[in-house]
């Protein structure tokens, strides 16, 4: 394959996947248990989500490691298990995938605030992410794709902390945004300038946002970072915003909407496109169809 860093600098648009978490849920994962602890206990579960997604025309698919890193495991108990879980992600994404699909390790928030709005320890929190992600270089990841960020503090110490373990394997970093009469800002109150400004300067080599918006939202956010940096773009919406009804949670966006809205990022100069929440195969069966109809 084209290393993942050439093709994210020079070739065309790629498509990642879509949710690990919500098909986990439809599959009758319960509230309060771990999902990263199903690399252990139902591994043909994992490959089989990384499986659907290549089927479907992703040329990227995801670890099964985004609450993966040993402060996050500590909630289930799981800390000591750290290496045996990341390593068994990458080995269920690659056996899932098969050939000429790049795996990269989903990173998500440590579950703690940093100080001086919560408890967590700046050093603790990095060296927390530096211990998933040497295990993830070892095991043979792609990419890294630090994602949900709603501190751009802690997306910045997961960049560096990449940074640290190889200078090589691509950093993706993705802030998740509210939409506000003001514009968007992170729950912690930064613009979307300034998460560029501090995930460019600590070593990232592409940035945007996932999660907390549906499609025609990540429209407007992506161009409001093109405005902001020169980096390529990754932008992974919701299938819409959820809602209740009977008991299930429903996400809106039909993939035909999903596809329309996806080529619209790509007129905004989206270089990774995918989806979170809600996101199924075949939302992106239906952004491939696209992409091979623009091509």
């Amino acid at each position: 394959m084209t290393s993942l860093r050439k093709r994210l600098q020079n070739g065309p648009a790629l498509l990642a996947d879509g949710a690990i978490g919500s098909l986990l849920i439809a599959a009758g994962l319960k509230a309060g248990e771990c999902p990263e602890q199903l690399n252990l206990d139902q591994p043909d579960r994992i490959s089989e989500i990384a499986r659907r997604y290549a089927e479907a025309g992703a040329e990227m698919v995801q670890a099964n490691t985004f609450g993966a890193s040993p402060l996050k495991l500590a909630n289930y108990g799981l800390e000591k298990r750290t290496a045996e879980i990341n390593r068994h992600a990458v080995e269920l994404a690659r056996r899932g995938a098969g050939a000429g699909v790049y795996v990269y390790a989903a990173i998500g928030p440590c579950g703690k605030l940093l100080k001086p709005y919560g408890d967590a320890e700046p050093e603790a929190v990095f060296q927390s992410f530096l211990r998933q992600m040497r295990t993830l270089i070892e095991a043979g990841i792609d990419a890294f794709s630090i994602e949900t960020m709603i501190d751009a503090a802690e997306a910045v110490l997961a960049v560096k902390a990449a940074r640290s373990v190889s200078l090589q394997v691509p950093v993706m970093a993705a802030l998740t945004f509210d939409s506000t009469p003001r514009g968007f800002y992170t729950v912690m109150g930064q613009t979307v300038a300034k998460a560029a400004a501090e995930l460019s300067q600590a070593g990232a080599d592409v940035i945007g946002s996932n999660c907390g918006n549906g499609s025609v939202q990540m429209v407007a956010l992506a161009a409001e970072f093109r405005r902001s940096t020169a980096l390529p773009l990754i932008i992974q919406p919701n299938a819409g915003l959820p809602t209740l009804e009977k008991g299930r949670v429903v996400y809106p966006e039909t993939p035909a909407f999903m596809a329309e809205k996806a080529a619209e990022l790509i007129v905004a100069g989206v270089r990774v496109i995918g989806g979170c929440c809600g996101t199924t195969p075949e939302h992106i069966h239906a952004i491939r169809a696209m992409l091979h109809t623009a091509a």
